[in-house]
């Protein structure tokens, strides 16, 4: 599942018409990195790590919508930090990632 949600956004990510092909990319290459991370995950860390990936899907998908919600974009930045705070310790790299990829989306204004 989690697989598929990190598909999904990486989709997403590719039609992101605010990003130039220089941001796309390291935009992709966060994802990868944020896939290996969640690949290092313990079984007992799976359902935390998918809420993370349901939030950047929602965050993704609201970015590239035609008429998008500043409200509904900013709720789902909101739970991707809250999702993440867990891991915060734990998994510091997937923090970094996670937070990385948030802030790039904000600069670009998405």
């Amino acid at each position: 599942m989690i697989k598929e949600t990190l598909s999904k956004i990486e989709s997403a990510i590719t039609k992101i018409e605010a990003a130039e092909g220089k941001e796309k990319e390291e935009l992709v290459t966060l994802l990868r990195k944020l896939k290996d991370e969640l690949a290092t995950l313990p079984e007992s860390n799976l359902d935390d790590a998918r809420s993370i990936a349901h939030f950047t899907e929602t965050a993704a998908h609201e970015a590239t919508r035609a008429n998008t919600s500043i409200e509904r974009k900013n709720l789902s930045i909101s739970g991707i930090a809250y999702s993440v705070k867990g891991f915060e310790v734990s998994h510091p790299e997937l923090v970094e990632v996670t937070n990385e990829i948030c802030m790039m989306l904000a600069r670009m204004g998405i």
